[in-house]
C-alpha cells in the first residue's frame, strides 16, 4: 500500500464510515465513524510521502514501533495512543490493514456496542439478568446503562433484549416491548414458562461461566 487513494478505499469499506476534510485542505483527508463523528484514520502527504494516523491500544503501540521504521509516534496527536504509518513500502499490506482495523475497533467500542454484543450471547431458552449483562459488557456497575441501551434497542431480531430480566427473574413490563405481554411471548417461543410475569432464574438463568 503507498497511495491514500488504498488506504481511504480500505478504511471506507468499514461499516458506517465516511470521508471528510474538516481543515479546509485537501491535504488532510479523514475517515470517520457515523454517529460518533470519530476519526479512525488521517491521511496526509508528508516529506513526499503518505502518512497515516491511527489509533492504537497501548500494549500494541510499541509493538508496531519496534516492527518497523516506518511506524513512528503519532504526529500531532496524543503519542500514548496515536501511531503514524509512512507509506514508503516497507510495511506489508496486512500489517497496515490490521493497524487500520484495529483503529476502526477501538474508536467504534462502546459501553452501548459492548452491552449489545453481551446480549447476542444470551443463548435461546435462558436469560440473563441487568448485572449479568453489564458484567459481560466489561463493568458490573452500569445495570443502568444496559437498561437504557436495551430500551434504545436498534436490531431487536439480532439483539435479543427479551432474554434479560431483573434481578427477581420479573420481565421488563409493557414500555419496552410494544404490549404487555410480548416479552413473555417471545420468552415462551424460546421455550421458557412464564409464571406471573417472572422466569425461574434457578431453571432458565444464564449460567455464569467463571462459576462452572
Amino acid at each position: 500500500m503507498r497511495t491514500r487513494e488504498e488506504a481511504l478505499a480500505y478504511g471506507l469499506s468499514f461499516p458506517g464510515t465516511y470521508q471528510e476534510a474538516p481543515f479546509h485542505d485537501p491535504n488532510w483527508q479523514l475517515v470517520r465513524v457515523q454517529g460518533s463523528k470519530k476519526a479512525f484514520l488521517w491521511t496526509y502527504e508528508m516529506d513526499g510521502l503518505i502518512h497515516l494516523n491511527v489509533k492504537v491500544d497501548p500494549q500494541w503501540r510499541d509493538f508496531w514501533r519496534d516492527a518497523y521504521e516506518a511506524v513512528l509516534p503519532g504526529y500531532h496527536q496524543n503519542k500514548e495512543h496515536w501511531n503514524t504509518i509512512r507509506l514508503d513500502g516497507t510495511i506489508p499490506d496486512d500489517d497496515i490493514k490490521r493497524m487500520i482495523a484495529e483503529s476502526y475497533d477501538l474508536v467504534t467500542d462502546s459501553p452501548t456496542k459492548r452491552i449489545y454484543e453481551a446480549v447476542k450471547r444470551i443463548p435461546k431458552g435462558h436469560v440473563a439478568t441487568y448485572a449479568q449483562v453489564a458484567k459481560m459488557a466489561g463493568n458490573e456497575k452500569m445495570c443502568r446503562a444496559v437498561g437504557n441501551a436495551l430500551h434504545k434497542n436498534p436490531d431487536p431480531d439480532h439483539i435479543p433484549c427479551f432474554r434479560v430480566v431483573n434481578a427477581k427473574g420479573q420481565l421488563s413490563g409493557a414500555f419496552a416491548f410494544d404490549g404487555p405481554e410480548e416479552q413473555a411471548r417471545r420468552l415462551r417461543a424460546d421455550g421458557i414458562v412464564v409464571e406471573n410475569g417472572r422466569v425461574d432464574l434457578e431453571k432458565y438463568g444464564m449460567k455464569d461461566p467463571h462459576d462452572e
